[in-house]
């Protein structure tokens, strides 16, 4: 994590640094596991030992997931690309996270967090997410305001974890018509991230037993991008990520690239930075 800047502020950044520890986390249900990556809540005591009175700054990646974010205290910025918008502390929001994003809080952070996995949206919700791209959306476009004033209420995090999940669980078993189209994309996914990284829509094509234009026309529905720019996107994540753990032992044909350089490249697109100067 970088030194205050000027006094006022720290920054962290998702992979190179571990945002993590800012948070408490919660896993999902059994039954709700394959769309809702975590439930999360910032925490008071570990926001003070890492950030203590100054503002701070996390900056994340692309990821295609949708994540929405319950204010529940003062207000921040959040950038979106090359937007920036102001979120009060009645305000809550959610992005699709298919930019590079930052938020920019006051040292009183204190925010819940919904992570669902690619689809998981319109799994659950029957909410299609390639609307949401390069947006940041009212929160209570995607779920009821009533809903959203309770979380508010509860005062204890696996209260609030406990409520969410009982009104996810109770529209999930809903019919929902584009089920199967969420079923073939995830399982494309599970596909290329079990170490498959240099597989091509084509061949992800002849695992599902199903082609290409069906896997792209899947993909730009459910997600909102293509396949070859959605796992672009996870290739990028998991090779930078294992370069950062161990630079020594990295190697990028594991990963499906060329050399090094195929590499290096890949990482100022997905960053926008060179590589030298994202590590610290």
């Amino acid at each position: 994590m970088d030194k205050a800047i000027n006094g006022c502020h720290y920054q962290m950044t998702e992979i190179f640094d571990n945002i993590r520890k800012l948070y408490r986390f919660a896993h999902p249900c059994p039954e709700l596991a394959d769309y809702i990556e975590f439930f999360s809540e910032s925490s008071a005591e570990e926001t003070y030992q890492y950030a203590g009175d100054n503002r701070f700054i996390i900056k994340m990646f692309p990821s295609w997931t949708p994540t929405c974010y319950i204010n529940l205290g003062q207000p921040y910025r959040l950038s979106v690309g090359a937007t920036q918008y102001q979120i009060q502390p009645s305000t809550d929001v959610l992005i699709l996270r298919n930019n590079i994003v930052e938020r920019h809080n006051l040292p009183t952070d204190h925010i819940f967090t919904i992570k669902f996995f690619p689809g998981g949206l319109e799994a659950i919700l029957g909410i299609n997410q390639a609307q949401f791209s390069d947006q940041v959306v009212r929160l209570e476009a995607v779920l009821p305001a009533s809903l959203i004033n309770r979380v508010k209420q509860l005062a204890d995090f696996s209260e609030r974890v406990q409520l969410l999940q009982n009104f996810f669980l109770s529209q999930y078993k809903k019919k929902n018509t584009n089920a199967y189209y969420v079923d073939v994309v995830q399982k494309a996914i599970g596909i290329y991230g079990t170490g498959n990284l240099e597989f091509t829509s084509s061949q992800l094509a002849n695992e599902l037993s199903t082609t290409n234009k069906t896997i792209y026309r899947y993909f730009t529905r459910i997600i909102g991008t293509t396949p070859k720019q959605y796992f672009s996107t996870v290739r990028a994540r998991t090779a930078l990520s294992a370069y950062v753990t161990d630079k020594k032992q990295f190697s990028p044909y594991d990963h499906g690239y060329y050399d090094m350089s195929h590499f290096y490249k890949d990482v100022v697109q997905f960053t926008g930075k060179k590589l030298i100067e994202s590590v610290r």
